[in-house]
C-alpha cells in the first residue's frame, strides 16, 4: 500500500505544470498560447523569458529528481525505483492538471537520471550545451543528449536494467520530438538567441 501511494504521489509531483504556473504568475499569460504552444521549459525560454525558462528547467529537473531520490527510502527494490521514475516522467508528459497534455520530458528526465546516475547525466548535459551552442537548436541538443545517455551508461558499466530503462526513456523523448526533427530537416525549426530580452513584458 505504501509503495502504491508513493507511485501516485510521484505521478502528481511529475504532473506539476511549472511552465504554466510560472508564466501565468509572472506574465499573466497561458504558455500554451505562445511559441510552440508546448508547456515546457524550452518554450518558456524561447518564447517568453530566458530567466523564467531557466527557472522552469530547474524546477522540472527537481520534480524529476526528488521522487526518484527518495524512492530508495521506500523500497530497496531497484525495479520500484525505476517504476517511480517512469510514472514521474509520464506525470509530466501526461499531466492531469493540463488535460493530460504536458511537456516533452527532457528536464524531468534529466532530474530522474541525476538521481539514478549523476555522472552519465552530467556528460549528457555537456553534450546538450555544446550542441545547442553550435546549432542554436534546443531540440537537437535534447535529442543528442538523450541518445548519449544509454551510451554513457554502457561505458560507465551501469547495470543492464538502467541501460534498458534509459533506452525506453530515450525512445519516449525522441517520439515527443518527431515534429522538431521534421522542422530541423526542413530548416524551419526555431533557433534560440541568447542576446534577446524577454519577448513578453
Amino acid at each position: 500500500m505504501k509503495m502504491i501511494l508513493y507511485l501516485i504521489i510521484s505521478y502528481l509531483c511529475g504532473a506539476i505544470p511549472f511552465s504554466y504556473i510560472i508564466v501565468k504568475k509572472f506574465k499573466n499569460i497561458d504558455i500554451r498560447q505562445y511559441g510552440s504552444k508546448n508547456p515546457g521549459a524550452t518554450n518558456v525560454f524561447r518564447s517568453v523569458s530566458k530567466p523564467l525558462g531557466i527557472l522552469t528547467f530547474l524546477l522540472d529537473c527537481l520534480k524529476g529528481f526528488i521522487p526518484v531520490y527518495f524512492a530508495y527510502l521506500i523500497s530497496s527494490s531497484f525495479y520500484f525505483v525505476l517504476a517511480v521514475a517512469l510514472v514521474t516522467l509520464f506525470g509530466h508528459i501526461f499531466t492531469v492538471f493540463l488535460n493530460f497534455k504536458g511537456g516533452k520530458g527532457v528536464a524531468v528526465g534529466c532530474g530522474i537520471f541525476l538521481a539514478l546516475n549523476p555522472l552519465a547525466t552530467i556528460i549528457c548535459l555537456l553534450v546538450f550545451i555544446v550542441v545547442v551552442a553550435l546549432s542554436k537548436y534546443v531540440s537537437l541538443g535534447s535529442i543528442c543528449a538523450a541518445i548519449m545517455l544509454p551510451v554513457n551508461l554502457f561505458f560507465l558499466k551501469a547495470g543492464h536494467e538502467i541501460i534498458i530503462f534509459s533506452i525506453l526513456i530515450v525512445t519516449v523523448v525522441i517520439i515527443r520530438h518527431i515534429e522538431n526533427i521534421k522542422r530541423i530537416v526542413a530548416g524551419t525549426e526555431n533557433k534560440i538567441s541568447f542576446g534577446k530580452k524577454d519577448l513578453i513584458k
